[in-house]
């Protein structure tokens, strides 16, 4: 047992360029923001970022911070912050790093981003994982914990502060270091590093609730909004070119297909495979004047065309040529449809790798229109599945994983208690799903399966998410109608 604030004192010196001629400076840095009552108590011996967590909650009692999750983290991370070298000092690192070794700059980044409690590891960790089998492959579902629910005091809180507009969205480079309030995230211990891309600064940074393995964000240096053009296929292949063993994907650009941030041009990518990669190409597809290009419809509930070669400006080319006919085609024998009333409706959710010296790209046809069957969106869950997944499908669930609302932890026990003939408190959007399950499992329910049984079937019900969420539906019709829109583009 030794005492709170010397010992995280210790570890601080420990896991940055402080030295023991530092101690008593930083014990008295720290005293000033969680005051002085009760930080000195005994403790067992505790990872660095336990301790802070202690800290804070002394800082609580001392009345040193308020009372909201928010105010609370932006306190742990300006703890965590001495620990975290100067945006210039990381950026020489990691550039120096990388001429040793693209990999060890990667990881040297993602394990700071870690350490300093960026990346929330202890939060994500509360995350249900799973994978689920179906005739598309395994895959990913996710129920997610990790993020705090909205505080109903920050909420309060935060109608009474004036409005400020700085910074401008969570994915501005003004986020580095900015202190945080009780309305928007801690960012103290955030770095970003900078790298150019056609001749233009990016940035480079992990996301804090990271849903799969170094999750990286890749933002524009300029607040701009999202576009899905010619460039975004250059830039994506550029970064699976920099950042070794990284794919690299786009939300959509459209409202209903998009992601929940429009309004700054950005990236995501990471170190992981999703079932979506591992899927096959089922019907090979030869473009005119692209012979060094192979190309082919992917076996996915979504309409996805792939794209491998070798030659990255014959990759481009054909890239840009199918961005450009679907933004312009229409097939209402499928209901597909370009534009009505002026509005746009088409767009890609590309993914690029690079992959045995090739690049590859996968091109996600997206199709935004609503009706008045389904107002949500024609290419959106529909109804009958919304009590699982209701939220826009990003890029993330495009590639096969499923990120799941919190309330679903709780409402699936009820579910399975249902199934079981137990007392529960059944959710009413679920009663239909619920009496499905009970028929189709009828006599076969066990205290021993019934929670495999109903992962199972939230599998099934992603992937018929997915299915919903694809133009050219998998059966032979929609197989034809997407063949049909190869043709426009040029088939040999």
């Amino acid at each position: 047992m030794t005492g709170l604030l010397d010992q995280f004192t210790k570890k601080v010196i420990e896991n940055s360029s402080y030295t023991q001629l530092d101690e008593n400076y930083l014990k008295n840095r720290f005293m000033a923001l969680v005051g002085e009552d009760g930080a000195n108590r005994q403790v067992a011996d505790l990872p660095l970022i336990d301790l802070k967590d202690q800290l804070v909650q002394v800082a609580l009692a001392n009345g040193m911070v308020g009372e909201t999750l928010n105010e609370q983290d932006n306190l742990g991370a300006q703890l965590m912050d001495y620990i975290t070298p100067a945006p210039s000092q990381v950026n020489q690192k990691f550039w120096d790093d990388y001429q040793v070794s693209p990999q060890l700059a990667l990881k040297n980044f993602y394990n700071l981003s870690k350490a300093n409690d960026y990346v929330k590891v202890k939060a994500i960790a509360k995350n249900i994982y799973y994978t689920v089998d179906t005739e598309y492959g395994p895959l990913e579902i996710t129920i997610n914990l990790s993020k705090p629910e909205k505080d109903p005091k920050a909420i309060a809180a935060a109608k009474k502060m004036k409005q400020s507009s700085y910074p401008m969205c969570q994915l501005c480079m003004e986020n580095e270091g900015y202190q945080g309030r009780v309305n928007y995230p801690a960012r103290a211990n955030h770095r970003i590093i900078r790298f150019e891309m056609q001749d233009h600064t990016w940035g480079f940074q992990y996301s804090p609730y990271a849903y799969f393995n170094e999750h990286a964000i890749f933002l524009d240096s300029v607040h701009q909004p999202m576009v899905i053009n010619h460039d975004t296929f250059a830039q994506l292949l550029d970064i699976v070119d920099t950042f070794e063993g990284y794919f690299a994907g786009s939300n959509a650009d459209l409202p209903i297909v998009g992601g929940s941030i429009l309004t700054h041009e950005h990236y995501q990518g990471g170190r992981h495979v999703f079932a979506m990669e591992k899927a096959p190409v089922e019907q090979m597809l030869n473009f005119a004047g692209f012979d060094d290009v192979q190309a082919g419809i992917v076996k996915w509930p979504m309409s996805v065309i792939r794209l491998n070669s070798a030659n990255k400006g014959s990759l481009l080319a054909l890239a840009g040529k199918i961005l450009d006919t679907w933004q312009d085609y229409s097939d209402e024998s499928v209901q597909v449809l370009a534009q009505s009333n002026g509005e746009l409706h088409h767009t890609i959710t590309p993914i690029a790798r690079k992959k045995d010296g090739n690049f590859e790209l996968d091109l996600v046809l997206r199709d935004n229109q609503t009706s008045e069957q389904y107002p949500d969106g024609i290419y959106h869950p529909h109804q009958d599945v919304q009590h699982i997944k209701k939220e826009n499908i990003g890029l993330i669930e495009v590639m096969g994983l499923a990120i799941l609302p919190p309330r679903l932890k709780d409402e699936l026990v009820e579910v399975q208690n249902y199934l079981l003939g137990q007392d529960n408190a059944l959710a009413a959007y679920h009663q239909d799903w619920a009496d499905e399950l009970r028929t189709k499992y009828a006599g076969k329910v066990t205290p021993a399966n019934v929670e495999t049984i109903v992962k199972k079937e939230v599998g099934l019900v992603f992937a018929r998410v997915l299915q919903d969420a694809g133009v050219f539906k998998d059966t032979p019709t929609g197989r034809q109608a997407f063949v049909r829109f190869a043709q426009t583009v040029g088939l040999v």
